[in-house]
């Protein structure tokens, strides 16, 4: 059975090509456009892996990321950030803090997110690649 990965980002044009990408790998994809809507559909979808940015309108990653660790420890989650004000090493290295599984700074090639997918989605607890 495929696996189910929830993409949260507020950037239509990039989740439309995440969401492409993974579907083309044999996911199936469920997209939220803010943190609000992202943390609803974790909770009704239960995906195997939530895919989050970290700056983003009405609940941003940190928050969302906080919150789906308090509704289930165990659920994967990979932080993508490009950062603004400061560099996205900052966003990203708190979102490890809370309990980012991996991390994976924009932009990316859509191939290093089905990559870091398939790593976080096929191993064992605590995957990382630093």
């Amino acid at each position: 059975m495929a696996k189910t990965v929830l993409l949260i980002d507020d950037d239509v044009d990039l989740l439309r090509q995440m969401a492409t990408a993974l579907a083309g790998s044999g996911y199936r994809v469920h997209v939220a456009t803010d943190g609000a809507s992202g943390l609803e559909q974790f909770k009704s979808v239960s995906p195997d892996l939530v895919v989050t940015d970290i700056i983003m309108p009405t609940r941003e990653g940190i928050e969302t990321i906080m919150g789906i660790k308090r509704e289930r420890p165990d659920a994967r989650v990979l932080a993508i950030s490009g950062g603004y004000r400061v560099g996205p090493d900052d966003f990203l290295t708190l979102a490890r803090h809370i309990g980012a599984d991996d991390v994976l700074p924009k932009p990316f090639r859509l191939a290093q997110l089905v990559a870091a997918a398939a790593r976080l989605l096929h191993a064992g607890p605590h995957v990382s690649a630093a």
